[in-house]
């Protein structure tokens, strides 16, 4: 089984673009928009999931996506915390109604009402009520509610508490995701996350998060970032800092996917992260959508390099299947309800 961990809505209707652009609007003055006042019925969620994220699915042989609120579009920059409490509010519904059309296809994640400045505890409501009523089997955090001007505390800092609380709670994972960059020195996608996997990681090495919180689990995506490129710096800086070796003291608790984007980037994940750590991603359809000219296939086709690479075939099933299962044990389960 095929199981990709990193997968967001990035071709929603457009009506829920315009109902975003009106709320936007009105932080200038008027009256927002309800949340009634979108109105997309299935018809029209199957017409963006069918010819698009399902179609490529199929293509590339993946069984069933981890499905969350498009990254960029979480905007948590914008307006307050009402602000993005209706948002997230809205965008988590519309992942749960695609699952609830695909079970055996997709799985939800949830995006967290962040707001800058403004206490993490105020996300705990929603984190429930998608664990609750809608079946999420994680969640997505933004380091960075700021868009790019780092303003929150790192991710080591106690006010995150009440979040890995009720993650520890609902034996839930996050991934660690930033979204859009307003600071024009970080292009979004080809800056700021890579900038903020390289940065989460760092946070956490320098903290002792795990020794609060032994059993809570974060994604790092994107490959993670820069970090294992530069192992030997991470390791030796873990050595100055008086921090015991990267794998006792994070891998135990921090994982990375596999959405990187050519076979060398991929080949030297493999080689320096140990491949209970690695989970199989593609971040499809996201910030790379072409075709690469050198091999005729997408960038983000990244089965191809899993399978490329030199791989035992107990690494790579664990990579593929068995350790998203152990990771997101919410999804484990329900896939187990299916009867897979």
């Amino acid at each position: 089984m095929l199981i990709d961990c990193h997968g967001h809505y990035t071709t929603a209707p457009p009506a829920l673009a315009a109902w975003r652009d009106r709320q936007v609007a009105a932080l200038a003055g008027g009256p927002a928009p309800a949340r009634a006042d979108l109105r997309i019925s299935d018809d029209e969620l199957r017409e963006t999931i069918e010819p698009n994220q399902l179609r490529l699915m199929d293509e590339r042989g993946i069984d069933l996506t981890i499905f969350s609120p498009r990254a960029s579009f979480m905007a948590h920059h914008v307006g307050d915390f009402t602000t993005s409490s209706a948002w997230a509010a809205i965008c988590n519904e519309l992942c749960y109604r695609v699952s609830a059309l695909y079970p055996e296809r997709f799985a939800p994640a949830a995006m967290l009402p962040q707001s800058p400045g403004v206490d993490p505890a105020t996300c705990v409501p929603e984190l429930t009520r998608c664990v609750e009523e809608y079946g999420a089997v994680a969640l997505n955090l933004n380091p960075d509610p700021s868009g790019g001007h780092w303003t929150a505390p790192p991710l080591t800092d106690r006010s995150w508490y009440p979040v890995y609380e009720k993650m520890v709670e609902y034996d839930i994972p996050a991934m660690v995701h930033v979204s859009t960059s307003v600071n024009p020195a970080f292009h979004t996608t080809g800056a700021h996350y890579l900038n903020a996997d390289t940065t989460a990681f760092m946070q956490l090495l320098q903290g002792d998060l795990f020794a609060d919180f032994p059993t809570l689990r974060l994604v790092i995506p994107h490959g993670g970032g820069a970090v294992p490129y530069h192992w030997g710096r991470f390791r030796g800086l873990a050595m100055a800092l008086g921090r015991p070796e990267l794998e006792e003291h994070l891998l135990g608790n921090v994982f990375f996917d596999t959405c990187v984007y050519h076979q060398p980037g991929s080949d030297l994940l493999f080689d320096v992260i140990p491949a209970k750590n690695i989970l199989f991603a593609s971040e499809m359809i996201g910030a790379v959508r072409d075709v690469d000219p050198r091999t005729g296939h997408h960038f983000d086709d990244t089965r191809r390099y899993v399978e490329a690479a030199k791989l035992s075939e107990v690494d790579l099933a664990a990579i593929q299947e068995h350790n998203a299962r152990a990771v997101y044990p919410r999804l484990d389960a329900l896939l187990k309800r299916q009867g897979r």
